[in-house]
């Protein structure tokens, strides 16, 4: 049985920090094993960067390239001049490259820079549409503002990823051509909303991923998570959907290659 993980950040400095052997070790342990393929989620130009470089080194990891909603206040640089590097690493990046994103909107800080986030998304679906690239979509505290951009979007196919939405704005999603993502917050003992969203979800629009090395699921929450944790969030959602872990895993994985073009 191996785990398709949609969505990781492998070259976050936690890996580093908080293990005694090398990241490439870890996802050449994991790929060999229980994982089939790893999504490795840019969040800006840099991390871009730093996620190709990752991906090359191991045959069954592609990126996704974006700017990240609260890195867009931090990149010190325009958006036209953000935008034009991300352009050129997806194209640099070739086949490598399976969707844009981390995109969307976070509400969460204080901080937030609305309108600025709102102009990013904006361009980054105007830009996956162009480039026929698959979008991974971020969405925190913004759930209507969200829906409101993509509806503006119709036909930019893609994921809401660590779904933290209303069963009513799955359905929604759904109609407008998006999958689903459960992270390890599926698990959690509070997960009331993921869980009803997964009991309306059709089976064919579900993935699972990690949001590694954050959200690591129960009973390991708290911990540096990573790809070999996807076997708790597959038991929860294979519970919900009323089949085998096996199949649940077969299925999310079938569901995730079809999104990102993977034969």
């Amino acid at each position: 049985m191996k785990y398709f993980d949609s969505h990781a950040h492998y070259y976050d400095a936690r890996f580093e920090e908080e293990m005694e052997e090398s990241v490439d070790s870890l996802i050449d342990v994991l790929l060999s094993s229980s994982v089939s393929h790893i999504i490795n989620v840019g969040t800006c130009a840099e991390t871009s960067r730093l996620a190709i470089e990752q991906a090359k080194k191991h045959e069954n990891m592609y990126t996704a390239i974006g700017v990240h909603p609260s890195d867009a206040q931090h990149v010190g640089r325009t958006l036209d001049e953000e935008l034009a590097d991300v352009e050129g690493l997806i194209r640099d990046a070739g086949s490598k490259c399976l969707a844009l994103g981390e995109i969307g909107l976070d509400y969460h800080y204080p901080d937030t820079d609305k309108a600025l986030q709102h102009r990013y998304l904006d361009a980054q679906l105007t830009l996956a549409r162009e480039l026929d690239l698959p979008v991974v979509i971020h969405d925190r505290d913004s759930h209507e503002d969200i829906m409101s951009v993509l509806r503006a979007h119709k036909g930019v196919r893609g994921v809401l990823h660590s779904f933290s939405g209303s069963a009513e704005m799955a359905r929604e999603v759904i109609k407008l051509g998006y999958m689903i993502s459960f992270s390890g917050t599926l698990t959690f003992k509070n997960a009331r909303r993921p869980k009803e969203v997964a009991a309306i979800l059709p089976r064919e629009l579900a993935l699972i991923e990690t949001d590694c090395p954050y959200l690591a699921p129960h009973p390991k929450r708290g911990t540096l998570n990573h790809s070999g944790n996807l076997s708790y969030t597959n038991a929860v959602l294979a519970e919900i959907f009323g089949i085998d872990a096996e199949e649940c895993a077969a299925l999310t994985a079938e569901n995730a290659r079809r999104l990102f073009g993977i034969k």
